[in-house]
């Protein structure tokens, strides 16, 4: 009996993924595609599965607040934690300096009921004065382990140094660059070093460029220069095992160019801050107070199929989980009577009367 092949259509093409598979924190898609974590669950799960590897998302800041910063952060430690190779670049005259503010992991539940005994054990045949001794040894070990595609990240806890200083991370300041040649030519390097075998991708890496038109960069007033990097850098993921995120301010873009860089994105996110004392709002929406901010997907991106994506929902609200972790959530209406009421979509009733007795059709 031959062996069943998957089938291919019009619509979409099949790609080789046997070595993806092996790759650390590649997720294999349909049709082909490989997905690389955001470093927010929820978000991948939106977006099914991620970021779809060889895209380049590009991200809408708010001059308001830096929600994007916490974006990037996930973003850039995820990919430390998988050991894959970084490029980032800052208008900061220091962008290595910002490695040190990203999140560290969480432990799993199993890790800390693995935690639990070894420390119970430890307690009782080693001295106090050694325990640092038996600590080091644990977080070894717990380096050794296989990483999690997606993991929760706590935002009080800076990541620990060996994450980023014994691999391929490379910084770029872009305050002191007239133009963005310097840039192109390091993601130029960057990406050759990822480059597919033979259509087989062996190593997945990052890129992320923080406010790219900034007026702290000479080249901030060259929108077409801009939109020509973007174009060549989206050239170079496409062909290439890395996913690059771009974030910006479109308030300093001119409405023409604001919405070539739009087309240019196979992934647009924006994030938008929410006003402390919005009391209109805040009768809208259930848990107004727990919220940061906003974020709205306005295109998801789509490779290897031409198959358009929807969404339940398109807008959600930033929330920090424990005050550490980054969660999204969909907005639900708040009661109009005032009660505390039931979270979207868990309704049971056939009819909109709360009576007990007979269901009124």
């Amino acid at each position: 009996m031959a062996s069943s092949r998957p089938r291919g259509s019009s619509f979409s093409r099949n790609i080789s993924s046997a070595a993806t598979s092996q790759v650390p924190g590649v997720k294999l898609g349909p049709n082909g595609t490989s997905f690389l974590s955001s470093g927010i669950s929820d978000l991948d799960q939106i977006l099914g599965g991620g970021f779809t590897l060889g895209s380049l998302v590009m991200i809408m800041e708010d001059p308001e607040a830096p929600h994007h910063m916490l974006l990037l952060r996930n973003f850039m430690s995820q990919g430390l934690i998988h050991k894959q190779p970084l490029l980032y670049a800052s208008p900061e005259k220091d962008p290595r300096g910002f490695l040190g503010t990203l999140p560290s992991p969480m432990a799993s539940k199993e890790e800390k009921s693995h935690e639990r005994p070894a420390e119970q054990d430890a307690n009782l045949r080693i001295a106090w004065q050694y325990k640092k001794y038996f600590g080091e040894q644990n977080s070894e070990v717990q380096r050794g382990g296989k990483a999690e595609y997606c993991n929760d990240f706590d935002l009080r806890k800076p990541l620990e140094r060996h994450y980023y200083s014994g691999q391929r991370v490379d910084c770029i300041s872009l305050r002191d660059s007239s133009n963005l040649a310097p840039l192109l030519e390091r993601c130029s390097t960057f990406s050759a070093q990822i480059s597919k075998s033979d259509g087989n991708i062996t190593c997945a890496g990052r890129i992320a460029i923080q406010s790219l038109c900034s007026p702290q960069c000479d080249f901030s007033n060259k929108e077409w220069d801009m939109l020509s990097f973007i174009r060549s850098l989206k050239g170079m993921v496409r062909s290439s095992g890395a996913v690059a995120v771009i974030s910006f301010p479109p308030s300093l873009v001119s409405p023409t160019f604001l919405k070539r860089w739009q087309h240019l994105a196979d992934t647009l996110i924006s994030v938008k801050a929410i006003p402390d004392e919005d009391k209109e709002l805040a009768k809208l929406l259930t848990g107004y107070q727990d919220m940061l901010g906003l974020l709205s997907i306005h295109k998801v991106a789509r490779i290897n199929t031409q198959v358009p994506a929807i969404l339940e929902a398109t807008t959600f609200s930033m929330k920090l989980r424990k005050r550490r972790a980054l969660v999204l959530e969909c907005l639900n209406q708040a009661p109009v009577d005032g009660s505390s009421g039931s979270s979207y979509g868990t309704s049971g009733s056939c009819s909109g009367s709360s009576k007990t007795g007979n269901l009124d059709f």
